[in-house]
Order: structure tokens, then sequence, then C-alpha cells
């Protein structure tokens, strides 16, 4: 299944427990799309937000992000990847 990475802008001072509220809403409706969210990590300096997930599409992964109330038009297909 391929791989995305998001990014999100306008978390400039959120917490830990703001990112993980955030996170657990993509949770509760990503299976709706097929998807599935694995990590993501935030720069509360910045305000940027970057979410790992697996998915059938880019737009799947799109939908849950604007049906969870943050969404994005940064979005990147990982079609390479190393360990």
């Amino acid at each position: 299944m391929p791989k995305f990475m998001d990014v999100h802008s306008g978390f400039v001072g959120a917490t830990e427990e703001q990112l993980r509220a955030a996170h657990e809403r993509d949770l509760a409706i990503e299976e709706a799309e097929g998807v599935h969210f694995e990590r993501a990590w935030l720069d509360p300096d910045s305000g940027k937000v970057f979410c790992l997930s697996s998915g059938p599409s880019k737009e799947a992964v799109l939908r849950v992000h604007e049906k969870a109330g943050h969404p994005t038009t940064e979005i990147y297909e990982l079609p390479v990847e190393i360990e």
C-alpha cells in the first residue's frame, strides 16, 4: 500500500495533547477511506505538523483530514523507502 507524508501549517504553540486529539480524529474515521495514519510529528515553533500514513491514494488521505477538520494541500507520496 502506498505511503504518504503530509504537512499542515497553523499549529504554532500547539501542545502534544492537541496533536494527539487531532491525530485521534483521523484515526476515528480513517477506516472509511481505507487509510491508516501511522504517526504524527509537531514543531510548535514553526506551527508545522507532519503525518505519515498509508492508503489507497493521496485523495483518500486528504478526505480523511478534511473530515477530521484539518485539511492540507501539501501531501507527498513516498514511493522510495530505505532502512
